[in-house]
């Protein structure tokens, strides 16, 4: 039996081992190509310090920057859609489900339009904004506010996971509705840089915002895996994780307050990345089951994984031009979205 546990469980390891390696490969195509093509060996020499300096330019400065944002955001937004798929027991909740990404949309309108951090000049990779660090201050506040509100009705009303997800839904509303009134009053260079932040984009981020995203991630997936057990004892129906000692109602608070703070910070630098939070837990659990042991690591390396492809897809496909990454993710997750819904509408 010890052994058959064993090897049930060496072979998870190994699939997330695979995992991490198939994120560095695709990390090193993603690096190598673009405009101007390299070679794999010259992009190790530049990563190892031994480039020229215009490959070191091109990696270092352009391309490395971009590749690690990518990375870090798709594994941030896939734990904690992982993480709030559990708590709530929905396998539809995720940042953008539950209203985050729409309160960071009108909180970036809100700073374009009311406070002028809008748009300066214009370029192949999209607009560059005169201010953009007002524009990921208010996003941020945007999608805690979205955030402090969801979590107040769950406190105050003792609301339903599954009411939770309609709440989400109608702030999205909300938040949809008020960005719409800013963009009625603000003048076509305005309304451009509303609509592209919203677009989404991984190369503006700098070293520091990086380091910022990082630090977040890494502070969400320690929390999240030391409270692995509880997840997994919710999965089973609140009664029973009650039963085995779980105080639901502080798990699924902090959770939510920890995972909906990780989908503020990376939303607020990259704009709204759709579905990437909705997909990746969802492959993975039918890879690896739903033991969080496995499942959390799983989904971070699928999410970061994805949304390289995603972006590398982005800039390969009509250079020079970078696609908006946002409308490649919807293209990827929205038909699994419609999946989801017909495949759980009864339980919803």
């Amino acid at each position: 039996m010890e052994k058959t546990y064993g090897a049930y469980t060496s072979v998870k390891k190994l699939f997330i081992i695979a995992l991490a390696l198939l994120t560095a490969l695709i990390a090193l195509f993603a690096i190598a190509n673009g405009s101007s093509k390299l070679t794999i060996l010259q992009v190790l020499a530049s990563l190892c310090g031994r480039g020229t300096p215009k490959t070191d330019i091109i990696v270092l400065n352009i391309r490395l920057p971009r590749i690690l944002t990518a990375i870090v955001a798709g594994a941030g937004l896939s734990a904690a859609g992982c993480v709030m798929q559990s708590i709530l027991r929905n396998p539809l909740a995720s940042s953008s489900t539950l209203g985050i990404s729409q309160g960071a949309a009108f909180g970036a309108a809100a700073a374009i339009i009311l406070f002028n951090a809008g748009a300066q000049k214009q370029s192949l990779d999209g607009i560059v904004f005169s201010n953009p660090y007002i524009i990921s201050v208010c996003a941020f506040i945007g999608a805690m506010l979205s955030t402090v509100i969801i979590l107040g009705l769950s406190k105050i009303k003792k609301t339903t996971p599954e009411t939770m997800i309609l709440c989400g839904v109608a702030l999205s509303s909300l938040f949809a509705g008020g960005t719409a009134l800013l963009q009625y009053f603000a003048d076509d260079v305005k309304i451009a840089a509303v609509v592209f932040w919203t677009f989404g984009n991984l190369g503006s981020t700098s070293h520091k915002e990086i380091l910022i995203m990082g630090g977040a991630v890494c502070l969400s997936l320690t929390y999240f895996f030391f409270n692995g057990w509880n997840y997994n004892a919710l999965q089973n129906g609140e009664s029973t994780a009650k039963g085995l000692g779980v105080d639901t109602d502080v798990v699924r608070l902090a959770g939510m307050a920890v995972c909906s703070f990780t989908a503020s910070v990376i939303v607020s630098y990259v704009g709204i990345i759709n579905f990437i939070g909705l997909i990746a837990p969802h492959l993975m659990r039918r890879i690896v089951g739903s033991d969080y042991r496995f499942l959390l690591p799983a989904s971070a390396f699928a999410g970061a994984v994805l949304l390289l492809l995603s972006d590398t897809f982005a800039r390969l496909a009509v250079q020079p031009v970078v696609l908006p990454i946002g409308a490649i993710t919807s293209f990827l997750g929205a038909p699994l979205f419609i999946a989801l819904i017909f495949k759980t509408g009864k339980r919803l």
